[in-house]
């Protein structure tokens, strides 16, 4: 099996189903233009490769951590400047993927859960302000 050193970007939306049950048109609609007019622009931008869509969540493929790390600030920017109803968690891993025709597989998936957990508990710490 083929490997390679990769660095993984996991988003998944916020409230997913909440929103879905409230507005399930105006939700996809939000979705599909933020896909458009920002994720996939800033993934370009950066030479990521979107690996695998799921309904409230995408991984992106880069090979720098740096390129990763830069795209998910300038998504999460983007998106507290619209003060939108979409809210993302994002979490970077750097590490081997094995590699299987267009798709890969490792431990980011783990890694990326612990990574965006550790965000939403500094959030909600005293040394989360002003970050």
């Amino acid at each position: 099996m083929a490997r390679r050193l990769a660095a993984i970007l996991a988003a998944d939306v916020v409230g997913y189903s909440k929103l879905m049950a409230e507005d399930e048109a105006g939700t996809l609609a939000a979705l599909k233009r933020h896909r458009a007019e920002l994720f996939d622009p800033e993934i370009a931008k950066r030479g990521g490769r979107i690996v695998k869509l799921m309904g409230d969540g995408v991984l992106v493929e880069f090979s720098s951590v740096v390129d990763a790390v830069e795209c998910a600030l300038a998504i999460q920017r983007a998106l507290a400047d619209e003060n939108d109803k979409i809210k993302l968690r994002i979490g970077v891993n750097l590490g081997d993927v094995i590699i299987d025709g267009e798709d890969i597989y490792g431990d980011w998936r783990q890694r990326g859960r612990q990574i965006g957990g550790a965000g939403r508990a500094r959030r909600h710490s005293h040394f989360g302000h002003g970050a």
